[in-house]
């Protein structure tokens, strides 16, 4: 076998685990935080529509970090983010009453484009609600997709409130980005493909914005072996998420960073409900360190990377004590940037290089 190769673990899930239960009577699921069966069940309901991603050794960032380092390339998935395997499983769980009544949610790009993808497979009408000046490719992947794209608002939290007033006006399945269990159940299949290609990693570190991602990464991790590091990493420009996992509520913060990903003002209650109790450290990086790591992938390890996709090694960059002499998983969790991002992230690279 060659010295890279990673032997693949089948694991068994703990049994029993308690199910998601749907309350007939309004049609939503009980808000309470998924299992590691539930990840399981998502990853069967997945498979049909999405491949494996694969975990590769950077032999670059592995010398630059003084550790064994592993990318987790989630942007090659079809929609180029990791947020296409949230989408498919929760559109496959909806009743066909919801499904016919139509789905909305908002969104900086990535998520809609998992929810406006997974109602196409699924045959319900998508609305997606952006803020005024989302990043145009994003845009335009909705619309090919066929989902109604609606703008309103100067970020993503004033979309968000709109976009909750049209589905209480229109009687639309309003899709929440982060609070939904069955989301974060499929989004917390990239970690469990983690641990099943690598057993003995040590330490995962994870880009947060609303914290689905983060929070998936710690029912699987956690439960398979508390010894796995998780690491949530999130700009410094919009701390939302830090902020609620420091104090334990929701704490209003700015939204400035041009990581459009991590753009969220607040923290949110069922991700941070996990977070909180389980999630081993949490960095905060500069948007120039974003920038740097994304002109790090590409030197290092020829991955391209938006900005969020990049936060994560940015923060092992900014901490690598954190991963010093470790077996190390950093997720790249998409790679949708535009140009001029990527044109002002290399110019910030090579004038720090």
């Amino acid at each position: 076998m060659p010295k890279d190769a990673l032997p693949r673990l089948r694991l068994t899930p703990p049994d029993p685990f308690p199910k998601l239960v749907p309350q007939s009577n309004i049609q939503v699921y009980i808000m309470q935080a998924p299992t590691l069966r539930d990840v399981y069940e998502a990853k069967k309901t997945i498979a049909p529509y999405l491949p494996r991603t694969p975990l590769q050794h950077s032999p670059g960032l592995s010398k630059r970090l003084d550790a064994q380092v592993y990318l987790k390339h989630d942007e090659h998935l079809p929609l180029g983010a990791f947020k296409a395997r949230g989408g498919i499983n929760l559109l496959a769980h909806l009743s066909q009453e919801e499904r016919d009544r139509g789905v909305i949610t908002a969104s900086t790009g990535n998520h809609g484009q998992s929810i406006a993808q997974a109602c196409r497979i699924f045959g319900a009408r998508a609305y997606i609600v952006l803020p005024r000046g989302a990043n145009p490719l994003k845009v335009a992947a909705l619309r090919s997709l066929g989902a109604e794209v609606i703008f309103h608002g100067d970020n993503f939290d004033e979309a968000r409130a709109h976009c909750d007033r049209l589905a209480k006006e229109e009687g639309y399945r309003f899709v929440h980005p982060a609070n939904e269990p069955l989301l974060i159940a499929g989004v917390a299949t990239q970690t469990l493909e983690v641990i099943e290609d690598m057993p003995d990693v040590e330490a995962i570190f994870m880009p947060l914005g609303g914290g689905s991602t983060a929070a998936g990464a710690c029912i699987v991790a956690k439960t398979i072996s508390p010894d796995i590091q998780v690491v949530a990493v999130q700009s410094e420009e919009a701390p939302g998420g830090y902020l609620y996992w420091e104090q334990g509520k929701e704490v209003e913060a700015p939204t400035t960073t041009f990581a459009e990903g991590l753009a969220t003002r607040v923290g949110y209650d069922l991700p941070q409900s996990i977070l909180r109790q389980h999630l081993d450290d949490f960095v905060l990086v500069s948007d120039d360190e974003i920038r740097c790591a994304i002109g790090v992938l590409i030197e290092e390890a020829h991955t391209l990377a938006e900005g969020a996709g990049a936060a994560a090694l940015a923060g092992a960059l900014r901490r690598p004590e954190l991963v010093k002499g470790k077996k190390v998983s950093i997720t790249v969790s998409g790679a949708n940037t535009t140009l001029p991002q990527l044109l002002e992230a290399v110019k910030v690279y090579q004038g720090r290089n």
